[in-house]
């Protein structure tokens, strides 16, 4: 049966980031109670509906009496709908203000439970615990909206050039970066772990579609509690078959030039309301700075930093390179050993590994880690022997060398790392709707 019509009399529901399309005629909106004033027979209730915020105009001689007091009762985040008249008012936030003529009630809040979150400095271990109420900001709807504008453009940017969405499991029999960040989950009798990465199956899907990529949730159980880190989050990966280092370079550069060009025409509103400097951002064109290793130790040492050649970069290390860069920074042929062991040697120089981190500029750090593969089967083995993997695990893994080997290449970009640097945030915990931390499993 078709749904029943909507009373005529009632106008449907109109967006308020569509408002100015409106202007003179009568519509109806419905949202949450952003804010209320009050200057003696007139009352401005400021509504939000998710895509904007309209400031309505309430006159108590053109409303009936108790119209008018309901509108005065109304409570912070209390639900509404509301009808009346689309004027043009340049002193109103948007440009447009509604005239009311009559507003229902869908919910009210109490007047003894308030609402939590008021005009008030929070402390952020309270705005913590309320994530569930703090997403209705307007500087946490800023940040989902740039977050979803960056994948929808990742997807854009992959789909729009023949790359294959392939979904990779969640749950797996092995560990893919190493045995220490793994989070263990009962499988009926036997044991499974949350996956660090699609990448390992990734490789098998490039073997039969050529170019893939896979984007899905993460997780680390690494003991962290630096501004980057999160113990679940979203990375989307591309595997490309016949791809060698250099391709894959240039694949990370497209992808975050693209992004950052992407937010930029869709999203100014909400950078201009999170006072981000996008004349920093204007600057992410390729091409982008290239660093080996190698020059990278030479400039960190000169910086200060106590790194020794064939040393991982941590956070700090990673802050100096980028900090002064107008660009993200491309290090590429770290020392194999603190890389993983599908990574593959340089053969002018085995000890430095075919890999790259794309570090994001004004001291962000890496949002892109990868590299070449290791497509021969022997080496690879060796590389397993070598750090006490189980090589059961990794039988069918092998099988990709065995059977129509090639040069492949690939990388992980991490959704909320890219989300702090655009945004310009302190912290990864406002990058995502729910953050999971080492100290935080709720709300």
């Amino acid at each position: 049966m078709p749904p029943p019509e909507r009373d005529s009399l009632v106008p449907s529901a109109i967006e308020i980031r569509n408002i100015a399309q409106f202007a003179g005629q009568e519509v109806r909106i419905e949202g949450w109670l952003y804010n209320l004033r009050e200057s003696g027979k007139i009352v401005f209730p400021l509504v939000r509906d998710g895509t904007g915020i309209l400031q309505c105009v309430a006159v108590k001689s053109a409303l009936p009496p108790e119209v008018f007091e309901r509108i005065r009762g109304l409570t912070q985040e209390s639900s509404l709908g509301v009808t009346g008249r689309v004027r043009q008012e340049k002193r109103a936030p948007g440009g447009y203000e509604l005239d009311v003529t009559d507003l229902d009630v869908i919910h009210r809040v109490p007047e003894d439970r308030p609402y939590p979150i008021t005009p008030k400095e929070h402390g952020v271990d309270f705005l913590m615990d309320h994530r569930h109420l703090w997403l209705r900001s307007s500087r946490q709807r800023a940040i989902l909206g740039v977050r979803h504008e960056i994948i929808r453009a990742c997807r854009d940017f992959f789909d729009d050039r023949g790359f294959t969405l392939v979904d990779t499991p969640i749950l797996t029999p092995s560990a893919c970066e190493g045995t220490t960040t793994l989070f263990e989950v009962a499988y009926f009798e036997d044991k499974a772990f949350l996956t660090q990465s699609g990448q390992l199956y990734n490789e098998a899907a490039a073997m039969a579609v050529g170019k893939t990529y896979c984007f899905g949730p993460t997780f680390r159980a690494e003991k962290s509690k630096t501004r980057r880190h999160l113990t679940e989050f979203w990375m989307i990966e591309p595997e490309v078959a016949f791809a060698r280092l250099d391709d894959v370079m240039t694949l990370a550069e497209q992808l975050v030039a693209f992004v950052v060009g992407r937010v930029l025409e869709k999203r100014r509103g909400e950078l201009k309301s999170l006072e981000r400097d996008v004349s920093r951002l204007e600057k992410c064109v390729p091409p982008f700075p290239r660093l080996a290793y190698d020059e990278a130790v030479k400039m960190l040492k000169e910086k200060g930093s106590a790194i020794e050649w064939g040393g991982d970069f941590g956070g700090t290390d990673e802050t100096l390179l980028s900090q002064d860069s107008d660009k993200p920074l491309l290090v590429h042929r770290y020392p194999s050993r603190v890389k993983a062991f599908y990574m593959a040697p340089d053969p002018a120089r085995p000890e430095v590994a075919l890999c790259v981190d794309v570090l994001a500029p004004e001291g962000y750090g890496e949002i892109i880690g990868g590299g070449e593969r290791l497509a021969d089967e022997r080496v690879l083995v060796e590389r397993i022997e070598e750090q006490k993997l189980p090589r059961e695990a990794f039988e069918w893994y092998l099988d990709l060398r065995r059977y129509g080997s090639v040069p492949h290449s690939g990388f992980g970009m991490g959704i909320e790392r890219v989300v702090a640097w655009i945004c310009g945030l302190d912290h990864v915990r406002e990058t995502i709707p729910f953050p999971r931390m080492l100290y935080r499993l709720t709300p």
